[in-house]
């Protein structure tokens, strides 16, 4: 062992040994966008924006949920309502093993989460959707438990809040999932009729058939920063049309600069 070695013993560490001194998964995570390290409880408290760039990452419906409600007397809607295979989907998977996978992974029974609870103290209904179960795509489930969610607070006259975070109708279903846009869209015109708030809040990301429906039919349509809002992604739309697409195209920046949305709002100050 030379001088050098007895100074900084770590320099004489093979590869191996160092690997071994690595941090214990779910201490530090990295931004997707700056890729700073980040030390996971700051970022909890910071609900998953990053402190260095600003960058709002996606998080869980629960967690989402979870951050935006007062703490106590959640009452979940609909919790039940399971995805049906009446197709009986298969591509190279059975849609019935993609389902009890995304339903092992997560431990929810389908995309979307719906509850009663409070906003500082007013009585409010939330829907949340969970992108990590199939990309949180529309099924009949979720159709019909964001139904289910309106004519709650239709009946007890409470206001709507839904968070989307979608690809869009689930194509496992067909029509079936189609059916659930107007679906979702005449419930919300009953609402409408009875002068009940309903605010749509746009995630990372809200596209297809969600975008085309229930996301952008709020009294007022909210998104956060960076999130791809659209209905086609940008990748399909460059392929169609054979066009280089303007910068930002689909962020919320884009689609608030064109009409699309009433202001964007960061997670933080979202609660106020």
């Amino acid at each position: 062992m030379n001088w050098l070695t007895r100074l900084i013993p770590s320099i004489g560490k093979s590869k191996e040994t160092a690997s071994k001194s690595k941090i214990p998964n779910g201490v530090w995570n990295n931004c997707p966008s700056c890729e700073a390290i980040l030390y996971q409880p700051e970022l909890e408290k910071a609900m998953f924006v990053c402190p260095k760039c600003g960058y709002h990452m996606r998080i869980g419906a629960r967690r989402r949920i979870n951050i935006f409600l007062d703490e106590s007397g959640h009452q979940e809607i609909g919790q039940e309502i399971e995805p049906i295979d009446r197709l009986k989907f298969k591509d190279v998977k059975k849609y019935k093993e993609r389902l009890s996978e995304a339903q092992k992974n997560t431990g929810e029974r389908d995309a979307l989460i719906a509850v009663i609870g409070t906003l500082k103290s007013m009585s409010v209904v939330v829907c949340a959707f969970e992108f990590s179960f199939n990309g949180g795509s529309m099924g009949y489930a979720v159709g019909e438990k964001f139904s289910l969610a309106a004519k709650c607070a239709l009946e007890h006259r409470k206001p709507l809040i839904c968070f989307s975070a979608s690809g869009g109708a689930r194509m496992q279903e067909a029509v079936i999932s189609l059916m659930q846009m107007a679906k979702t869209s005449a419930v919300l015109e009953k609402m409408r009729i009875a002068g009940i708030p309903y605010i749509s809040l746009c995630t990372d990301p809200t596209t297809g058939g969600t975008t085309a429906s229930f996301a952008m039919l709020g009294d007022i349509n909210i998104s956060e920063p960076g999130a791809l809002i659209g209905f086609a992604g940008p990748r399909v739309v460059r392929d169609t049309t054979g066009k280089e697409l303007p910068d930002g195209f689909q962020t919320a920046e884009f689609v608030l600069e064109h009409g699309f949305l009433d202001f964007i709002t960061h997670r933080q100050a979202l609660k106020d």
